[in-house]
């Protein structure tokens, strides 16, 4: 166990149980194999010792803006899981009984979420569909990762979203010049948190989007 731990040190001051551990050990198995059959992750990031800080708790960081009050938590874009599947595991050994739905278009990304979501008895709904397609939702937190640039989600949100808490992205380096282009556009207030994982990067927390 002491093994695991040290691959997740970054986390340490998180309070994860150990039990989230051993699952996203058995989730970075399942991610890894997959990735030989289709193109989840890219290569480069699929290495054993890069995967977890790269993509887990990268992903992980997000909990804290999470709203674990809400009936439903919201990934778009969800891809291989990546927020949707990690904070599903988070919430699983936390008191939280969210639901974390994870919109994804692709058939056999979405068959893989919901292997995954069975095997590690999450609770979770993986809804096969375009989420621009989809209208009137309601949520509590939204969140997404390497999905679409800041403009397009906020813009998907605003139109799509009939109700939500707060928005979660991850901004990469040229994050603060697309937020301040975005602000010209939008209203809405905003948190920042420097990532854990990349110097260059931060997470944004939005709220109370509105249309200048």
């Amino acid at each position: 166990m002491e093994e695991i731990f040290k691959k997740y040190s970054l986390l340490k001051n998180q309070n994860v149980p150990r039990e989230t551990f051993v699952d996203f050990e058995r989730y970075v198995s399942m991610l890894s194999e997959k990735n030989k059959e289709i193109n989840i992750i890219s290569k480069e990031t699929a290495k054993d010792e890069v995967i977890r800080n790269r993509h887990i708790v990268d992903s992980a960081q997000i909990i804290e803006f999470v709203d674990l009050n809400s009936s439903i938590i919201t990934d778009i874009g969800s891809g291989g899981g990546l927020p949707g599947i990690i904070v599903s595991i988070m919430l699983k050994n936390s008191k939280s009984s969210a639901k974390v739905c994870m919109y994804e278009k692709s058939h056999h990304k979405s068959t893989f979420l919901r292997k995954v979501s069975r095997d590690l008895k999450l609770n979770t709904e993986v809804i096969k569909q375009n989420i621009f397609e989809a209208q009137n939702l309601e949520s509590g937190t939204i969140m997404t990762r390497a999905f679409k640039p800041l403009p397009i989600v906020i813009d998907l949100v605003y139109k799509n979203f009939n109700s939500y808490k707060n928005l979660i992205l991850f901004m990469g380096k040229n994050g603060e010049k697309i937020l301040e282009e975005t602000l010209k556009i939008w209203d809405f207030n905003f948190e920042k948190k420097k990532s854990i994982t990349n110097v260059d990067s931060f997470l944004l927390n939005i709220k109370n989007i509105e249309k200048k």
